[in-house]
């Protein structure tokens, strides 16, 4: 109050980081912030781009991360638009990853399926992209299903450390503990992946294998100090997670 007493313009600015945030999280469908942005004017919007915005705007291109937030809706235009003009699989896969960025899963789905055809039914890259989606859609059988084909057409690996937890995480959604865990503790073992012991330790609260789940997050907490600031950095999501974990058994 202090401030826009004596800085009146704050309070225009305020206003318009507002509402800026608000247009944004419904434009994206972000709608679950929309209580907070209303209910907490200036500290929810400040909360919401440091959440919502910020992430964006630091990776890739500058120019087009700004016009992503400023208008969320025009490179999917574009990306339609492109796909109209040229039916190939590059631009429909273009336009499932935006899709997909957007939370719309279902359609991006529809998309990578539709490149699945012909000589590329059994195209492995497309495959993942495609279990990376019907995970995220909670579709996780399916999800299973898919990335073993992967599995299946690349030696029995995948190109990214992710896509073995997505994997476990599928396991685990769809109900294969038993492969799951095997799976979560071979991540952990090779990759050293504070992100696999958190929902490790998740699957294991919810086993009912309260010690356990305590020892995965614990193991998160014991082992922040043992990584260097850019790594914990890149962490710091599993470590606030795995406290409150710790905190709720």
């Amino acid at each position: 109050m202090y401030l826009i007493y004596n800085y009146p313009y704050l309070y225009y600015i305020v206003g318009a980081a507002q509402l800026l945030c608000i247009y944004h999280c419904i434009k994206t469908g972000r709608k679950e912030w929309l209580y907070l942005l209303i209910f907490l004017p200036g500290i929810g919007a400040a909360i919401y781009f440091v959440r919502e915005i910020l992430p964006g705007l630091r990776a890739g291109d500058t120019g087009e991360n700004v016009k992503a937030v400023l208008m969320p809706g025009a490179r999917t235009k574009e990306l339609e638009r492109a796909l109209r003009i040229a039916d190939t699989d590059t631009n429909r896969l273009n336009l499932a990853a935006e899709y997909s960025r957007l939370g719309l899963y279902d359609k991006a789905i529809e998309l990578v399926r539709s490149c699945l055809t012909g000589i590329y039914a059994n195209s492995p890259d497309t495959l993942q992209i495609l279990a990376r989606l019907l995970f995220h859609n909670n579709e996780f059988a399916e999800a299973t299903v898919t990335f073993e084909k992967v599995l299946t057409l690349k030696s029995n690996r995948f190109d990214k450390p992710d896509d073995e937890l997505l994997y476990a995480r599928s396991l685990d959604g769809n109900g294969n503990t038993e492969r799951a865990e095997e799976e979560y503790e071979k991540i952990i073992k090779i990759h050293h992946s504070l992100e696999a012991r958190y929902y490790y330790g998740l699957m294991l609260k919810r086993l009912g294998r309260t010690q356990e789940a305590a020892s995965q997050f614990t193991s998160v907490q014991a082992e922040k100090d043992l990584h260097p600031p850019h790594v914990r950095k890149l962490n710091a999501q599993w470590l606030r997670l795995s406290a409150r974990a710790l905190k709720e058994l």
